[in-house]
């Protein structure tokens, strides 16, 4: 046995619940608590409560916070007001990507930046290179825990634990210093299920205890905990991107669709931008589309895709869609063969199977 796993604040709370755990990007957390069906199926229609302890937060500060992340950043910065987060690439000189993030501005010139788990180090190496101005960034991640909870439920739930009037919190946005259940936190509105939900960063203790308060508010209404298989089907039949599947350093903003994140018209000049502009400018060579089975099998990520014997690109995420029984795909595939209905080839065990792109996402909440 190698390293150790990392293990969150909330490890111990796990097998009351009856967490199956695995090893994810060097952290040991739960897949699933019941069955991920049956966690999926909560989140759609209920509520469900996930551990993202394992998320990193860095903080950027300064009077050239701005500036210094408008040159790191793909989308517009200047757009965030206090109290909103963003969506965004921060990408490498080619044009790929280092990672996807939030970034919530705190105040003027301060602002908390969410990273993938397994990017943590990399990301906050490439930040402390590529300094601009009088800024300061420092890694907090062993400072925070977070917890989500996603769900048509979530804000009846939350509310019996908060005087904040929860209806009045928007989509993309925050409360820093809310009380929730007696603690001091930070609580926000995003979601990475495709439903409406909240995440709650704060001290680990503190979020030790909302994990088992929430769950015992929204027990009558069918609440649970929610692990990360269900976590992974519910962002896929949503098309919310995976780092490391639909975004990676050879794969652009542009080609995995997350385009509304790129503002290439932005006056400040972004590391990546000139690669992306020509991107734009002589067409996408790539782009991520769904795909449906046609013949019997499920597509699964790095599975190649065919067109008439030749080899046109891969399966990024797949599976069997928990909510529509649909054997679905999101490619990555020469933009040439992207048009709807398109029928193409992937191999499972040696075997071409037909498969045709189809729109996405695969599934959008009635609003």
């Amino acid at each position: 046995m190698g390293n150790e796993l990392k293990r969150t604040p909330l490890f111990d709370e796990y097998a009351k619940y009856g967490a199956k755990t695995i090893d994810f990007g060097g952290w040991d957390l739960p897949v699933q608590f019941t069955s991920i069906k049956e966690e999926h199926d909560a989140v759609r229609h209920r509520a469900g409560l996930f551990d993202v302890s394992h998320m990193g937060e860095i903080i950027v500060e300064g009077p050239d916070a701005l500036q210094y992340l408008q040159y790191l950043l793909s989308n517009d910065i200047s757009k965030i007001e206090i109290g909103g987060a963003q969506y965004n690439a921060m990408c490498y000189e080619n044009g790929g990507v280092v990672d996807d993030l939030l970034v919530y501005r705190l105040e003027d010139n301060r602002y908390l930046l969410c990273v993938n788990a397994a990017n943590i180090e990399k990301d906050f190496e490439w930040m402390k290179a590529h300094l601009l101005g009088d800024v300061q960034v420092t890694n907090k991640s062993e400072e925070y825990a977070q917890i989500a909870l996603q769900g048509p439920l979530s804000e009846e739930v939350l509310q019996t634990l908060t005087a904040v009037n929860l209806k009045s919190l928007k989509y993309f946005n925050f409360i820093n210093n809310a009380q929730v259940a007696g603690h001091t936190v930070l609580l926000s509105r995003t979601g990475y299920t495709g439903e409406d939900g909240f995440e709650i960063y704060g001290e680990p203790q503190a979020i030790v205890d909302l994990w088992n308060r929430i769950l015992e508010a929204g027990k009558d209404k069918g609440v649970v905990p929610a692990g990360l298989g269900a976590r992974d089907t519910l962002r896929f039949e949503s098309c919310l991107p995976l780092y490391g599947q639909e975004l990676a350093k050879e794969i652009s903003p542009l080609e995995a669709g997350i385009g509304f994140a790129v503002k290439l018209q932005k006056e400040s000049d972004f590391i990546g931008k000139k690669a992306l502009i020509a991107q734009k400018e002589n067409g996408l060579p790539r782009k991520l589309i769904g795909v449906e089975m046609i013949d019997k099998g499920i597509p699964r990520h790095g599975y190649k895709v065919f067109k008439d014997g030749v080899e046109v690109g891969e399966i990024t995420t797949g599976t069997q869609s928990p909510l529509t029984k649909r054997n679905i795909g999101l490619a990555l595939i020469d933009a040439k063969f992207a048009q709807l209905d398109t029928e193409l080839e992937i191999e499972i065990r040696n075997k071409k199977l037909k498969v045709k792109t189809c729109a996405t996402p695969f599934y959008k909440r009635s609003k």
